[in-house]
């Protein structure tokens, strides 16, 4: 494959297609709150807002995507369900709603997926098949899945409905925060949130600069945004799970030629930045979701006395493993 990835020139959801997404999702989603934590502001110098979407339902932004796509499906689509491959947050997100609406979901899942994630799905009538913990081995279980099923592919992050759905994170942010920041930084995995946050932006926040953050033992992203090429992710090894998967012909163009930054954080500072968050905000998120606030602490003069809305991608964490033990 090399570096070659093909951009498909799909039409972006425009700034009408986000308002009339957030008003869809609206009864099925949480309206995740916005804490900020006195502690964090001394350590960073900023004024950080924090958007909970370890607090969502099925515990992750994943759900508003998911809910979006499955909401847009035909009733002849929705009769034959829908499937995808994921290794966590995505697959529980559209198993439960599919779950809501009635909808058959066929999951497959790497038999490495973190436990926790496994139970989810299966809590939500998931039908999971496992595969080998490659990329290949979920796609061509994936198609053989979908050919038995006739299931409709609801891609992780490549997908125009997905994208749509994640970009109302932002939105609802701004619209709780009345003034936009000066920055916002989300994770970075496939680039679903990062893009669709990048599209609120263009359209509600111009002035907002959008940083992507993620581990340097996973920086695919960051590699592709300073050669100006797609750099596929080899072999990534990191606590932060949900940011292993390469970015997506959907995605990478909109963060190639739109985002303001992409941050590189060491493995350390996820996890001195997870504990924080639990010691001093009392709340439970995954390594994923500290990595924005990573790239704070890590890049301190960047931020000093900016207002910085940091998204906390999600809560799903096995607390049999955590990281510091």
């Amino acid at each position: 494959m090399g570096n070659e990835i093909e951009i498909y020139n799909a039409p972006l959801p425009r700034a009408t297609d986000i308002d009339s997404a957030n008003k869809r999702i609206s009864e099925y989603v949480k309206q995740t709150p916005l804490l900020t934590c006195a502690t964090l502001n001394d350590l960073s110098g900023a004024s950080l807002v924090f958007k909970c979407e370890n607090l969502q339902k099925a515990g992750s932004f994943k759900y508003r995507g998911a809910t979006n796509a499955i909401l847009k499906l035909t009733s002849l689509q929705a009769s034959k369900g829908v499937c995808t491959h994921s290794s966590g947050n995505h697959a529980q997100a559209l198993a439960l709603a599919a779950k809501t609406k009635s909808i058959a979901a066929y999951i497959v899942m790497p038999g490495n997926a973190p436990r926790v994630k496994v139970d989810a799905v299966k809590g939500y009538n998931g039908n999971i098949t496992f595969c080998e913990p490659t990329l290949q081995a979920r796609e061509s279980t994936l198609e053989k899945v979908r050919k038995e099923t006739g299931a409709e592919f609801i891609h992780p992050y490549n997908n125009i409905n997905v994208i749509e759905g994640q970009a109302t994170c932002f939105y609802e942010l701004l619209q709780q925060l009345k003034t936009a920041p000066d920055y916002v930084i989300t994770p970075v995995g496939g680039g679903g949130l990062l893009s669709g946050t990048i599209l609120t932006s263009r359209y509600f926040a111009p002035r907002t600069k959008v940083i992507g953050a993620e581990p340097i033992m996973a920086n695919d992203a960051w590699q592709s945004l300073k050669a100006g090429t797609f750099i596929p992710s080899e072999n990534p090894q990191t606590i932060a799970d949900g940011l292993k998967t390469s970015l997506g012909s959907l995605t990478w163009p909109v963060i190639r030629d739109n985002v303001y930054d992409i941050l590189a954080v060491s493995e350390e500072s996820i996890i001195n930045a997870m504990y924080l968050v639990w010691e001093r905000m009392k709340i439970v998120i995954e390594p994923s979701a500290a990595v924005p606030l990573a790239a704070v602490l890590e890049n301190k003069e960047l931020f000093r006395n900016k207002k910085v809305a940091v998204v906390f991608s999600g809560g799903n964490t096995d607390l049999k493993n955590l990281p510091w033990n």
